[in-house]
């Protein structure tokens, strides 16, 4: 070892310099510590900050992923409600509860599904008013038609309890069109029947009549013939002439005969029948013969036109029930029945009724 570099060797102008040296060394490590430990210190901080700023921001996107969740559930669930009941007011609460979602597809998805309920319930109202419709017009065979195509459209799972009740309103009112039509079928062939029997009746009346006549005419005319025939014979048996022989003695008188015919009286189409009355005398004294003839009563026409009544009930303007008689009587009961019975009881508490008897 060089004695120069041993400090205890040094001249005291050498330890001083050499003393400054150390010092300054000293000082410039101490420095250089100082500064790598502050760098290190300043490392450590940035990346403490950095850590909470990742950690911050993990913690905010995880507020609002729970946030989205449950938003979407939110919106699912008063989806869900207005489904099953789709008034406006829960449509509308759906609506808003989309907005707060993020979710690009979820919302759209939600969108479609408000859409779709949207829809659902206008058919349902179309259904509901061509239904009301047919049952205020149960004639209207169109009307029938349309509610049934209406209520085809609705094909949702919601809208099945809906459907069924639609089609069992429709059922029972069109039930009550096919029963009222059957009933007003009969009627009108009872009518027609009742009509029938009563024009052959007073054409059998009118023939039986018109024979009648006719043989009582017969009769009178034999019975005249018969007696202008004895009056004949008796006036031959008693005539006075030059040179004639006569059986009995001047002064005498006989009779022939005293026939009396009263014609029969029959009436049948408003005819009244013929009186025919036939007298013959002959008096052999004096030789006269007189032949009384009866009067034969014309035919009186008696037949006057029938005013028959049609009873009626309308429903909604629309004449169901109807029916014609030979009576004003008859017909009020008709209508009085008609419209005391359960059906059209039932009628009125949804449609307008009137009724009324008129001549036909």
């Amino acid at each position: 070892m060089n004695k120069n570099l041993n400090p205890l060797n040094w001249t005291k102008k050498q330890q001083i310099i050499g003393g400054a040296v150390a010092i300054v060394l000293i000082g410039v490590v101490t420095t250089g510590i100082v500064n790598h430990a502050n760098h290190q210190a300043k490392v450590r901080k940035i990346e403490a900050l950095k850590n909470k700023k990742i950690k911050l921001c993990n913690d905010r996107a995880e507020k609002a992923r729970k946030l989205e969740k449950a938003n979407a559930a939110d919106s699912k669930k008063l989806l869900d409600i207005a489904e099953k009941t789709p008034t406006d007011k829960n449509i509308k609460l759906a609506e808003d509860s989309i907005l707060k979602v993020k979710n690009a597809e979820v919302k759209k998805a939600f969108d479609n599904q408000v859409v779709g309920i949207k829809n659902r319930v206008k058919l349902e109202n179309e259904a509901k008013t061509a239904v009301s419709n047919y049952q205020k017009d149960a004639m209207n065979q169109n009307k029938y038609k349309t509610a049934q195509q209406a209520i085809s459209k609705l094909t949702s799972s919601y809208s099945k309890g809906l459907k069924d009740s639609l089609n069992k309103q429709l059922a029972t009112s069109k039930k009550q069109y096919d029963d009222a039509t059957k009933a007003q079928q009969a009627k009108s062939a009872s009518d027609s029947k009742a009509k029938t029997a009563d024009t052959n009746k007073q054409q059998s009346d009118s023939t039986e009549a018109t024979n009648g006549n006719s043989n009582s005419n017969n009769a009178n005319v034999a019975s005249n013939t018969q007696n202008t025939a004895n009056n004949d014979v008796a006036s031959s048996s008693n005539s006075y002439g030059g040179g004639s022989q006569n059986n009995y003695s001047q002064g005498g008188s006989n009779t022939s005969q005293n026939n009396t015919n009263s014609g029969s009286s029959n009436q049948g189409q408003g005819d009244s029948g013929q009186n025919n009355s036939n007298t013959n005398t002959n008096t052999g004294g004096n030789g006269s013969n007189t032949n009384n003839n009866g009067s034969n009563g014309g035919n009186n026409n008696n037949n006057q036109p029938q005013t028959r009544y049609v009873g009626w009930v309308s429903v909604d303007g629309v004449r169901r029930y109807s029916q014609t008689f030979n009576t004003l009587g008859e017909a009020q009961s008709y209508v009085d029945a008609t419209v005391n019975s359960a059906e059209v009881i039932n009628l009125g508490f949804e449609h307008s009724i009137r009724y009324g008897v008129e001549p036909a």
